[in-house]
């Protein structure tokens, strides 16, 4: 028997214009999902520290805990049901009493390159906009001569910046850019730019034990994305990562297998090291923790201290 739709369901979100797209995109799932009418599915903006603080980067100023610690709040005081966050934004150690319970089908995980045709393209001694270790160390492997400049705030924000000629180039998501309208820019190959852990994936959260709301979520979630970004997320605790530390990851599943690729890296780019398998879904989970530890033992003093594992 079909449960009876709630009088509310209130989905928690930050209030950027790219969040905001994504909440209602998970809003319309549920809806799909079971038959709820237009009225059902609220959306709650809530404002995060991440979203106030603009002028430094995430890691001096706690890391993503802080695009998470007030959406945490409301679930667990009850003010919504459930929180929606781009995954890549998650700590891989959740808070007590939340737990990750679904995942939309992922979009594109690649990179794409605002205000040039590629990253050779680039002018010598371009300025790159980025608050991304990763992205930085990816992009000076690759080009030296390139500046890199912090940059926060949303992405109209960053695309105003490269527009009014205050940078040559930014890089940003292709997900959000897609999810946001925007077609500009080039897309990047994960061969030239292995992503993020969990780019292109929205995540749904709620209370640990809330078993009205577990079953409403896992009707919307993509098994294939939630066992993907799972095993990504399971590489940076093995690493014992941090906002500080470059790495990237990106685990696909295909045919019940899966194709695994990492990257840790120095801050400036000098020292990358590389690594991955191929193997069945139930055997990932262990080869991952152990492709973390062979490549940290591999690593140089200097890239291991980048990492507390």
């Amino acid at each position: 028997m079909t449960a009876p739709a709630p009088a509310s369901f209130k989905l928690g979100t930050r209030g950027s214009p790219l969040a905001l797209v994504q909440a209602r995109l998970v809003a319309a799932a549920l809806t799909a999902a079971h038959g709820w009418g237009p009225e059902v599915a609220q959306i709650v903006a809530i404002t995060t520290t991440g979203d106030r603080v603009q002028d430094r980067p995430l890691a001096e100023i706690g890391g993503k805990a802080l695009w998470t610690k007030e959406l945490d709040a409301a679930l667990i005081d009850g003010r919504i049901d459930c929180g929606v966050h781009s995954m890549k934004d998650v700590e891989t150690q959740l808070r007590d009493g939340i737990a990750l319970l679904a995942m939309l089908p992922r979009a594109d995980v690649r990179e794409r390159l605002i205000g040039a045709e590629s990253i050779d393209a680039l002018p010598h001694g371009a300025r790159v906009g980025t608050s991304s270790p990763r992205r930085t160390a990816q992009l000076l492997s690759l080009r030296p001569d390139l500046r890199t400049e912090t940059i926060r705030g949303n992405v109209a924000t960053r695309l105003a910046k490269v527009g009014s000629g205050e940078l040559d180039a930014t890089i940003l998501a292709a997900a959000g850019l897609d999810r946001l309208g925007y077609a500009d820019g080039a897309t990047l190959s994960i061969d030239v730019m292995l992503p993020a852990s969990a780019q292109g994936a929205i995540g749904i959260t709620a209370r640990e034990g809330d078993w009205t709301t577990a079953p409403l979520l896992a009707a919307i979630n993509d098994i294939n994305t939630f066992s993907a970004v799972s095993l990504e997320r399971g590489f940076l605790g093995g690493l014992g990562g941090s906002c500080h530390s470059p790495v990237a990851a990106l685990a696909t599943i295909a045919g019940g297998r899966v194709y695994f690729r990492a990257e840790i890296m120095t801050e400036d780019g000098t020292e990358i090291e590389q690594g991955g398998f191929e193997s069945t879904l139930e055997d990932a989970p262990a080869l991952v923790a152990a492709l973390a530890a062979d490549m940290l033992a591999d690593a140089s003093p200097a890239l291991r201290s980048l990492f507390s594992a």
